[in-house]
């Protein structure tokens, strides 16, 4: 691991990295299959990276470093290794199925190589699992902001007075992609344990928002006829939580989901009586979530005048000590300056990069957490994995490198 300075345990060899011993080959860019990489790799997987000769074309997406080092690649590539072969030519090809049979797994949001598609792998390794992202269930391409505008979210997002729709900066089918796709792999790995058959897995990041649009019910909503819903602001839907701004320009998101929260907020803000009296005014029953969601304009005005009345300070200590659900709106900056105090966070060196905190794994195994590790330069790792990992002596390396087939690397 190359973290430093901070307790974090890395867990090497232990709790922490129950995939130690299992080994992947990718060949992705972008977010979810990455991600599910290096999912893999913080749970202890040998995950191995194959670019193209001069690195993947995600490797200078922004944000970057004064280097030019992607700060996004970087983020999530975290503990692999990484070879650098031509794909382009037959030779390279070769060298990356002999490698992708060796390990028996392979991920993937690109099948256009016939040597690396899952019927020319299996047919030379029969217990093969191959996972490959898609963006549409056909084959088609999408990304994470296209599935967006196809599924509906960004018309219920922002503001109730905007026209047009508002996608989300958190490209959240690819994590969610990412996930799915690390569940998958682990399940037919499970499978090929207790069987010795191989599959392939295949997951479309379309399907991915549609499958969850599903399970909370919005699709379910709009086949039965209901009201259709309108976006509503940061109101929460169904239950009472907004965001109020305080005394000195501070904001907080407030959100009371059960009697207990609810009655905790109006005694932290001294307005318990007055509510009570609005209910019986109005004949609604405010422990009721529904009821609370279908009021929450009225709701909302009282309590956004009082913390109009107060500073953040003094908001976050009146509802510190109580169940409701709150937070600070913290910028990516403010968030910076508390890194030092999450455990979730450790000190990195990341080359070209320099050291900085960055987080290890965020699933605690038994009270052990991995840290995190450096992402690998371009071809880092080419020479030792393909010396290791298909027995190549140092002329046999020393001639691909001449020929153009290989770069980087011992």
């Amino acid at each position: 691991m190359e973290s430093e300075g901070r307790p974090v345990p890395d867990g090497a060899g232990g709790r922490a990295r129950p995939l130690r011993g299992l080994r992947v080959v990718e060949l992705s860019s972008y977010v979810a299959t990455p991600l599910c990489g290096m999912t893999l790799a913080q749970l202890g997987a040998d995950v191995i990276r194959v670019e193209p000769v001069g690195g993947a074309v995600d490797r200078t997406r922004w944000p970057l470093a004064e280097s030019g080092t992607s700060l996004y690649w970087s983020g999530l590539n975290k503990g692999k290794r990484a070879i650098e072969v031509d794909l382009a030519r037959e030779e390279g090809r070769r060298l990356v199925a002999d490698l992708a049979v060796r390990a028996g797994i392979v991920v993937s949001n690109a099948d256009r190589f016939p040597e690396l598609t899952y019927e020319a792998l299996r047919a030379r390794r029969p217990d093969l699992i191959h996972v490959l992202l898609t963006g549409r269930r056909d084959g088609g391409a999408a990304v994470d902001y296209t599935v967006q505008a196809a599924t509906g979210f960004p018309l219920l997002t922002g503001p109730p007075d905007t026209a047009q729709p508002v996608n989300s900066v958190v490209p959240t089918w690819d994590l969610a992609a990412g996930l799915y796709l690390a569940a998958g792999l682990l399940a037919a790995e499970r499978h090929r344990l207790l069987t010795g058959e191989g599959q392939q897995i295949r997951l479309a990041l379309e399907d991915v928002a549609l499958a969850t649009a599903g399970s909370l019910g919005y699709l379910a909503e709009a086949q039965l006829g209901g009201t259709p819903r309108q976006r509503d602001g940061n109101h929460v839907y169904g239950t009472f939580g907004r965001d109020f701004a305080t005394a000195d320009g501070g904001r907080l998101m407030v959100v009371a989901l059960t009697p207990r929260h609810w009655r905790d907020l109006l005694a932290a803000t001294g307005l318990t009586d007055v509510v009570t009296a609005l209910s019986a005014a109005l004949g609604a029953d405010f422990t009721e979530e529904s009821q609370r969601h279908r009021h929450r304009k009225v709701l909302g005005e009282l309590l956004a005048g009082w913390f109009e009345a107060h500073t953040l300070a003094e908001a976050e200590a009146a509802l510190r000590d109580t169940r409701v659900l709150w937070s600070a709106y913290r910028s990516f900056a403010d968030l910076a300056r508390l890194l030092p105090q999450n455990p979730l966070m450790a000190r990195l060196h990341q080359p070209g990069v320099g050291e900085h905190w960055a987080p290890g794994s965020p699933l605690v195994m038994d009270g052990e957490q991995a840290g995190p590790a450096a992402a690998p330069l371009v071809g880092q790792h080419t020479g030792e994995v393909l010396r290791d990992e298909l027995g190549l002596s140092a002329p046999e390396l020393a001639k691909l490198r001449e020929d153009g087939i290989i770069r980087s690397g011992e």
